[in-house]
């Protein structure tokens, strides 16, 4: 898509998305959230609580719920990665590969869409196919197997006053990925008044970020996304390219278009794009500031920022406050 709408009205609009939000309970699995950031709203029939979110932690780090009982949610989603895995492309259950980078999950329970192309409508549905897709399961085969485990038909009569089935496994895995939300990143703390949390540098950087290398008119915090898709050139000289959304709306429009992705958490969730095709976050913010590679349908917002090699640094300074710090413990499985 080639927008042609100011930041300001973006901002103001998601501003506006996050404020209607409704309130949750507060503790169980996830993190605190970043002061930016109110709680994420919930489908009617699937409000979170604790109690469910703790159930699905541990469904998201359980290898039984796999086609083959070898791979877990987490498989593709380490913490200490962002939420991400490392790879280029992502693996699937019996070593096969994706054709693109597993997304990170962090503040998942916010977006309106999911997967690069977002051919996904709710977070449910984005759970479900990659419980299908992703790990290989029938899941009413692999609720069988869970349903089988004492401690889980313990804990799902205590949650939704039923056996374990594999609607209400996809409820709870979806509600703790809501909880996965970002934090208190340095810059966060920065922004509520501390202001020894972050460098000089990143403080220049987020002036270049939100003023003339034009992140932000994509990346708007305080997610750091606006979930819509872009054409930023990546595909341009491929033989066979990754048709991204259009796939999805089959409007030209959006021939190689993909999400935005978040920035939090960007420093350890390399390597970067879609197709993780670049290794480091430098050479990331340097393709974006060059303006991409040239291609017919790429995004009028892409062109050549004229960066110094100093400014290139500070963007990366400020994009590494961004990182949050919380506690993370992996669950015990019944």
């Amino acid at each position: 898509m080639k927008p042609t709408f100011c930041y300001r009205l973006l901002a103001a609009a998601i501003a506006a998305v996050l404020v209607g939000c409704v309130a949750l309970p507060q503790g169980g699995a996830g993190y605190a959230r970043s002061p930016a950031l109110p709680t994420p709203p919930d489908p009617p029939d699937n409000p979170t609580t604790p109690e469910k979110a703790a159930l699905g932690k541990k469904l998201f780090f359980d290898p039984r719920l796999s086609g083959d009982g070898s791979m877990a949610c987490q498989g593709c989603h380490y913490r200490h990665l962002g939420w991400t895995d490392a790879l280029p492309l992502s693996r699937k259950v019996g070593g096969g590969m994706n054709t693109r980078h597993t997304p990170s999950v962090y503040n998942t329970g916010y977006y309106t869409s999911w997967y690069w192309d977002g051919r996904a409508k709710t977070l449910e549905g984005q759970v479900t196919a990659a419980w299908k897709a992703q790990i290989g399961a029938e899941p009413a085969k692999a609720a069988a197997v869970i349903a089988a485990i004492p401690g889980y038909q313990v804990e799902f009569r205590k949650v939704f006053g039923s056996a374990p089935d594999a609607d209400n496994i996809v409820k709870a895995l979806a509600a703790f990925l809501r909880t996965l939300n970002s934090g208190e990143a340095p810059w966060d703390r920065h922004a509520a008044g501390d202001r020894t949390a972050v460098s000089a540098d990143a403080q220049a950087g987020h002036d270049l970020f939100v003023g003339k290398a034009g992140c932000a008119i994509c990346h708007q915090p305080p997610l750091y996304s606006d979930s819509r898709f872009y054409n930023i050139g990546l595909e341009a000289d491929k033989a066979n390219p990754d048709p991204g959304r259009y796939a999805v709306t089959k409007d030209l429009q959006d021939r190689s278009a993909f999400k935005t992705p978040t920035l939090r958490s960007v420093g350890i969730s390399g390597p970067y794009f879609h197709d993780g095709s670049v290794a480091s976050l430098e050479q990331a913010v340097r393709y974006m500031a060059s303006g991409g590679k040239a291609d017919a349908n790429k995004s009028t917002l892409l062109v050549d920022r004229k960066l110094s090699d100093q400014e290139i640094r500070q963007l990366v300074a400020f994009l590494h406050t961004l990182t949050s710090e919380e506690h993370f413990e992996p669950p015990a499985l019944p």
